[in-house]
C-alpha cells in the first residue's frame, strides 16, 4: 500500500487546512487600512498567509474580534511555505484611557457636587 497523494488532492487539503485556520481564528492584525487574519499566535510573534500579507514592518494593532489587545512593533522574520512569520520587537497592552501622571487617593471623591 502506498501513501502517495496526487498534487491536486494535496493542494485541496492545504486549501482546506488554511480555510479552517482562518475560520477558527478571531485574531486580526491591522496595519494602516489593511486587516489580516492571524493563523497562529504565540508569545513572541504570529503568522499570516503569504498570499494576503504584504511585507509588514513597524507599528500594527492586534485585535481579538473587535477588542483591541495590543499595539506592536513587528518585523518579518521568515517565510515557511505559505505562512509568513512575524516577530514582536515591542508588544504593549492596549488601554482605553491615558495613564495618570499622579497618584489617585483611595478615598478621593469621584465627583464634586456644587450648590446652586
Amino acid at each position: 500500500m502506498t501513501t502517495f497523494v496526487s498534487k491536486e488532492v494535496a493542494d485541496g487539503l492545504e486549501v482546506a487546512r488554511k480555510n479552517a485556520l482562518r475560520k477558527k481564528s478571531r485574531l486580526r492584525v491591522r496595519a494602516g487600512s489593511n486587516t489580516l487574519t492571524i493563523l497562529k499566535y504565540w508569545d513572541n510573534g504570529f503568522t499570516v498567509d503569504t498570499e494576503d500579507a504584504p511585507q509588514l514592518r513597524g507599528l500594527v494593532e492586534l485585535y481579538d474580534g473587535t477588542l483591541h489587545l495590543y499595539q506592536c512593533l513587528i518585523i518579518a522574520s521568515s517565510e515557511d511555505g505559505d505562512e509568513m512569520h512575524y516577530e514582536f520587537k515591542r508588544n504593549t497592552l492596549a488601554v482605553e484611557s491615558a495613564p495618570l501622571d499622579f497618584v489617585r487617593e483611595v478615598d478621593a471623591p469621584i465627583a464634586l457636587i456644587s450648590h446652586s
